[in-house]
């Protein structure tokens, strides 16, 4: 059974990586996909590519403005939300933290209290990361019910995300029509992330222009995963909110790979230019600002509860995003591979 078709989603953040994904798989589900943004920020973009601006209800805005999100909102009224608008980029949140901490907690906070004076039943899935942790840089995998925490402005302004959906749960909606949850996702790879500060977009770039590959951080290790993989998450807790009261699924709940997939930034490097063939060079830095050199996430709770799993290895996760990349650089349509991996990922068991 669809549970989507003709459902009215909002996803902020539409414009972005993973919005641009999850709208076209959405889409393909029959949804009716409406979006709040602001313009996408990199050359090429994979919304851009995608043609989506007229595909869905495309509307451009800032989720600090509260006006502008409550008006959204109410226009729309919508079944689901999809909260993703946010400043994901670690290094940015460095040189802007009142950007960073703006965007990513009151404009939770506009998304939250927009659906709270309109009080329609409404099942949003608020998605955070795998950095609201307080990182002890040890090989324990975190669980839901570990310590929130964040050295750098965006992950303490996420782990504060995380308490904005809590306080808001349990102040205005504990008892009435809409039912709010979090995702928190590890590491995401996947065609089309032009952003920057990222390790795979920045390999591309290299290797397209038939440069070294810099790495940053070459011993990082971090929970890797192509984007349909949470992506696939959030869709299943949605439609677990949607379809029951039961305060079990109002909750955070990670979304990573498999504890053997959670491999370090020089492994990744490798796999991928066995698919585009380079080399790569270590580019850390003693001055460099900090980064989290371990991070693993725990998927219990998910596989446990939701019945969810992740379903591309590291292996073909790489090789289905190096394969994305490489063809479109050949002239493959963004389009057509990004909805033939959707399908092929819904065909995996």
């Amino acid at each position: 059974m669809n549970v989507w078709a003709d459902k009215t989603v909002l996803v902020t953040g539409h414009t972005g990586f993973k919005g641009a994904w999850l709208c076209t798989w959405l889409l393909a589900r029959g949804a009716k996909v409406h979006g709040l943004a602001m313009v996408p920020d990199t050359v090429p973009a994979l919304f851009d590519q995608l043609g989506l601006a007229t595909r869905m209800g495309h509307a451009l805005g800032d989720i600090r403005d509260a006006d502008v999100v409550a008006q959204r909102v109410a226009a729309i009224a919508p079944d689901v939300i999809f909260h993703l608008a946010a400043q994901p980029i670690v290094r940015r949140s460095y040189r802007d933290p009142v950007e960073t901490w703006g965007t990513n907690v009151m404009g939770t906070v506009h998304v939250l209290e927009s659906v709270r004076h309109t009080q329609t039943p409404c099942a949003i899935v608020v998605v955070t990361t795998d950095k609201v942790y307080a990182n002890r840089e040890w090989e324990h995998a975190y669980r839901e019910t570990d310590r929130l925490g964040g050295h750098d402005p965006y992950s303490a302004s996420k782990a504060a995300t995380e308490l904005v959906v809590d306080s808001y749960r349990r102040s205005f909606f504990a008892d009435g029509p809409v039912r709010l949850a979090t995702g928190r996702a590890g590491n995401v790879i996947g065609g089309g992330d032009w952003a920057e500060d990222r390790i795979m977009p920045d390999m591309v770039r290299a290797l397209a222009e038939g440069r070294p590959v810099a790495v940053r951080n070459p011993a990082a290790v971090r929970p890797w995963q192509h984007v349909l993989d949470p992506l696939s998450g959030y869709m299943l807790l949605a439609e677990k909110l949607m379809n029951s009261d039961d305060p079990v699924w109002q909750g955070p709940f990670n979304f990573g790979p498999e504890a053997a997939d959670q491999r370090g930034v020089a492994s990744l490097v490798t796999q991928a230019i066995r698919h585009w063939p380079g080399h790569w060079i270590d580019a850390s830095s003693p001055g460099a600002v900090h980064e989290a050199g371990r991070l693993a996430l725990t998927i219990d709770k998910a596989r446990n509860l939701l019945g969810w799993a992740p379903r591309w290895s590291f292996d073909r996760a790489v090789a289905e995003t190096v394969g994305w990349y490489r063809a479109v650089a050949e002239g493959a349509f963004p389009r057509s591979l990004t909805e033939q991996q959707i399908a092929d990922y819904e065909d995996a068991v």
